[in-house]
């Protein structure tokens, strides 16, 4: 017996019409003019409602953060992509593809702490027990706790505990954090008490912890680690695009570590003071009349 033709592709995300496109049961363009944002829209996207305004703001700042990282494995491989001149997507996509277990976003750290938030459910313990229980079992392993240490911030990522902080501050902290916290607090213990100096969170641990505490699972946070990042990989690429050469070497030139923080050298504006949000608008104005802006705008 034949089967017929299957003329149906079944999604719950988004259609299209010749008039519009609807994302989780809301125009785009509606939700464009009343103001709703990037954030908002990434959120519905993913958790199929509108966030809370504290919810949309831990997103966008969770973002922001996790923009850029300069010379990173990340930001190295799309540089060095573009040095053969494919298309634009093959560097970013080269940039993203380095992101694993030691670099980028990733969903490993959150379904670590879905496994140990379920078992302090089942047995009864408290987050405090269950972040220590974590802690003892993955360092008697000789495993690395997920979410702690950064080679090169050595004395902290300067990203991930204001994250912590702006949970908090936007009253959004939950179990995650919670569970963050103690174990942090816990492993810094054990290596006091091994003579070792402290290591501090790193935006995976702070940021996954953010964005889980506001609904997203560890699969979309790993995603959306990589559009934020997507950005700059593709800002790196589209520089040496063009203000670099290809193959960006010759005979002459001494090979050096593309991750060494001492070989960056930084060309760009001079360091200048974050305006306030009600400075912005002046502040805005003011650098679009002296038009300063346009040589570094690529």
């Amino acid at each position: 017996m034949e089967r017929e033709p299957i003329l149906e592709r079944k999604t719950q995300i988004s259609y299209k019409t010749e008039e519009e496109t609807v994302l989780r049961g809301y125009n785009l363009s509606d939700l464009a003019e009343e103001g709703y944002t990037f954030c908002d829209a990434l959120f519905v996207l993913f958790q199929g409602r509108i966030p809370t305004e504290a919810e949309e703001k831990m997103l966008e700042y969770e973002m922001g953060e996790f923009l850029e990282h300069s010379m990173s494995p990340s930001a190295a491989a799309a540089i060095s992509t573009m040095g053969g001149r494919p298309q634009l997507p093959a560097a970013v996509a080269a940039g993203i593809m380095t992101f694993g277990g030691a670099h980028g976003p990733g969903a490993a750290h959150g379904y670590m702490m879905n496994k140990y938030l379920e078992r302090a459910r089942i047995e009864g313990i408290s987050l405090k027990e269950m972040g220590e229980t974590l802690v003892d079992e993955y360092m008697d392993a000789g495993r690395p706790v997920m979410g702690i240490g950064q080679p090169q911030h050595i004395y902290g990522d300067p990203r991930a505990m204001p994250t912590h902080r702006k949970e908090e501050e936007l009253d959004v902290d939950g179990v995650y954090l919670e569970l963050q916290w103690s174990i942090e607090e816990h492993f810094n213990n054990r290596r006091k008490a091994a003579g070792k100096r402290p290591l501090a969170v790193n935006m995976i641990g702070a940021g996954n912890t953010a964005l889980a505490d506001i609904g997203f699972s560890p699969n979309a946070a790993w995603a959306i680690g990589c559009i934020c990042r997507g950005f700059s990989c593709a800002c790196h690429a589209i520089e040496n695009m063009k203000k670099g050469r290809a193959w960006m070497a010759s005979t002459g030139e001494k090979m050096v570590q593309m991750l060494d923080l001492s070989m960056i050298v930084y060309d760009g504006i001079p360091g200048r003071p974050v305006p306030t949000q009600e400075e912005r608008e002046e502040y805005a104005k003011r650098e679009l009349e002296k038009g300063e802006y346009k040589k570094w705008v690529l």
